[in-house]
């Protein structure tokens, strides 16, 4: 059987809760502290976010505008150079002469669609790498500033 020991019975009166409270508080104040500055990093991170969307839609709707005006460009140069094969059709007097125009044609036009499917693709990807190098800085800036706390 265990001896309580008498000293132990009285202890309680050594308590102070003052010095209780102003643990209490200390506690409270660090966490207050540590709950603000978590606050403020979420709020900076936000604030970046924001900014990096704004600067990713403006660059997507500059990217967009490219690629358009370089449709529009494919597709004008297409139809000047049908334009002026249907004028090449009309002047022809033989058969052989058709297939010939025709052949050549087909072979130019396969050579300029080409041209233009390239031309196309380095303007997308331009746009791609663009659009997302911002993003991509923004996400390690706010993963490097999470990792330093």
């Amino acid at each position: 059987m265990a001896t309580v020991k008498r000293d132990d019975v009285f202890s309680i009166a050594a308590f102070d809760p003052a010095k209780f409270s102003e643990s209490f508080r200390d506690f409270a104040e660090q966490g207050a502290k540590q709950s603000k500055d978590a606050f403020a990093k979420m709020k900076t991170a936000a604030d970046d976010a924001t900014k990096t969307v704004q600067s990713t839609m403006q660059t997507a709707q500059a990217g967009s505008v490219e690629l358009g005006l370089k449709a529009i460009d494919a597709l004008r140069t297409n139809a000047e150079n049908s334009l002026s094969h249907m004028e090449a059709l009309l002047g022809v007097k033989s058969v052989a002469e058709f297939f010939e125009l025709q052949t050549a044609f087909i072979r130019k036009q396969a050579e300029v669609t080409a041209e233009q499917a390239k031309s196309i693709q380095e303007t997308s990807s331009k746009v791609v790498e663009t659009l997302t190098k911002p993003a991509k800085a923004a996400a390690e800036k706010a993963m490097a500033s999470f990792k330093a706390a």
